[in-house]
């Protein structure tokens, strides 16, 4: 405790790192203040009462599809996109640079290369909000709402839109906007503030639906049970979720030392990656993440599973609807089978192409780097692999397991929206993110007070010199 006053002291005496910090609140306040405004034509109080009558299985499907955007996308709200053109578009550049070879080349070209990239993936995201938002307002009218009430009951003021097409243009453009507006907020708190911006925003929005969950739950648990009796479950919940926390850490953090042997010890490695790291100590080495491939997996995987539910209702057959219907059920078996075993393959999959080992050989042989006892070149990189996959799996199985994690807890008879929060696409994005932010905290804390140290040394220097 006393550690931790004493690092809010130090935060809050570092000025410029105290300016960066309230900019990223006020930003971080504009976009949830956004989250709220619903779309023009759209009244939210009844949606909300129809999203209170759907089903579990549905039910579940609109939280997932909420999490990256903090509940605006059940709101029907000008953010109801968020982040996700942007999250897909970011995928989709990160593929065509591992295919299309000029792409590549100019990934390797340093923070121009890097710049020109940013732009294609502002671009693409335009493009895919053309997409996605008229998807999204397919899915708000036909699949959650039913047409034939749509326009009666939750549109207002039907005179001033005239016709349905001018609400889909209005949506449409709206929507994009507001996913232009949040990565310009993102942006702006990347450059001005502390963090990753993009990464930042879809915490918030996971992060603000948590008071609700827990006062939720202990409401239910103190209801359904005796006082004592329903505190000591929901102590034990609590306990339960810390413990996956700390296991969640463990994990992002696990990494396999490779150990790395120059021939001069004034060499070093231009090598640099965002997952991967040739870290320079009195023993060099090269560190392999458990989970390199972070949340992409999950990230992959639920858009595979959610993919045939966006063609259910167009689909007349009776048997393919019913295999549909298996997998609406986040919370079912085959629903969790089949993520599971998506979770593996996709883990294998990105790392493969995330971790360059041949690269990675061909870097240590040019700046006279070799692992002891394995030869340089395509020895180095079969090792690697090797490794690689051994490391892979075990890691792999750990995130899936993570991944459903919420569906067995839910099973034990944890509240759908209090579940969340023990594994998936949350827990790993909230963990990472706050590590991460601790990260850059200690980094510029510890410059501020080095260069405070250092002026210090300077000027008693500077006053011993002038008395002599």
């Amino acid at each position: 405790m006393n550690h931790l006053i004493l690092a809010i002291c130090n935060i809050w005496n570092a000025k410029n790192l105290r300016k960066k910090i309230l900019i990223t609140i006020n930003l971080l306040l504009i976009y949830r203040f956004g989250a709220y405004i619903p779309l023009p034509g759209i009244n939210p109080l009844e949606i909300s009462n129809f999203l209170n009558n759907l089903h579990s299985g549905s039910k579940g499907l609109m939280q997932i599809l909420s999490s990256f955007t903090g509940g605006a996308f059940n709101r029907a709200s000008i953010f109801a996109l968020g982040v996700m053109p942007y999250i897909s578009a970011s995928i989709i550049v990160q593929l065509m640079c591992i295919i299309i070879p000029s792409l590549n080349r100019l990934q390797k070209d340093g923070e121009s290369g890097r710049k020109q990239i940013n732009i294609l993936t502002r671009w693409l995201t335009l493009a895919v909000c053309f997409i996605q938002a008229p998807f999204y307002l397919i899915s708000l009218t036909k699949q959650f709402i039913p047409i034939s009430s749509f326009y009666s009951s939750y549109l207002l003021n039907m005179n001033l839109l005239h016709d349905q097409i001018l609400f889909w243009i209005l949506g449409i453009i709206i929507l994009t906007c507001g996913t232009i507006f949040t990565m310009w907020i993102g942006d702006r708190i990347t450059e001005n503030g502390i963090g990753n911006g993009i990464s930042l925003i879809i915490m918030s929005g996971i992060i603000v639906r948590f008071p609700g969950a827990i006062i939720k739950e202990l409401m239910i648990k103190l209801k359904d049970n005796d006082i004592i009796f329903g505190i000591c479950i929901f102590i034990v919940e609590i306990v339960f979720l810390i413990l996956v926390i700390l296991f969640t850490i463990i994990l992002i953090q696990a990494v396999r030392k490779i150990p790395i042997q120059y021939v001069s010890n004034y060499r070093t490695t231009s090598y640099y990656n965002t997952n991967l790291n040739i870290i320079h100590k009195k023993y060099q080495y090269l560190p392999l993440k458990m989970t390199a491939a972070g949340v992409m997996p999950i990230i992959f995987s639920q858009s595979i599973m959610l993919f045939p539910l966006f063609f259910y209702h167009y689909i007349h057959n009776e048997n393919i609807k019913n295999i549909f219907h298996v997998f609406e059920n986040i919370y079912g078996f085959w629903y969790n089978l089949f993520f599971t075993l998506f979770i593996i393959i996709f883990t294998f999959f990105y790392t493969a192409i995330t971790i360059p080992v041949n690269q990675i050989s061909y870097d240590l042989k040019r700046n006279g780097g070799h692992i002891p006892k394995v030869m340089p070149g395509k020895q180095t990189a079969d090792y690697l692999d090797i490794i690689l996959s051994r490391i892979t799996f075990p890691g792999a199985v750990l995130l899936a397991i993570i991944a459903i994690l919420p569906s067995i807890v839910c099973k034990l008879g944890i509240t759908k929206n209090f579940s969340l929060f023990y594994g998936g696409t949350s827990l790993l994005i909230v963990v990472g993110v706050i590590l991460d932010l601790i990260q850059q905290v200690n980094i510029y804390l510890l410059n501020y007070y080095y260069d405070d140290l250092m002026m210090l040394k300077s000027n008693r220097y500077n006053y011993s010199y002038s008395y002599k």
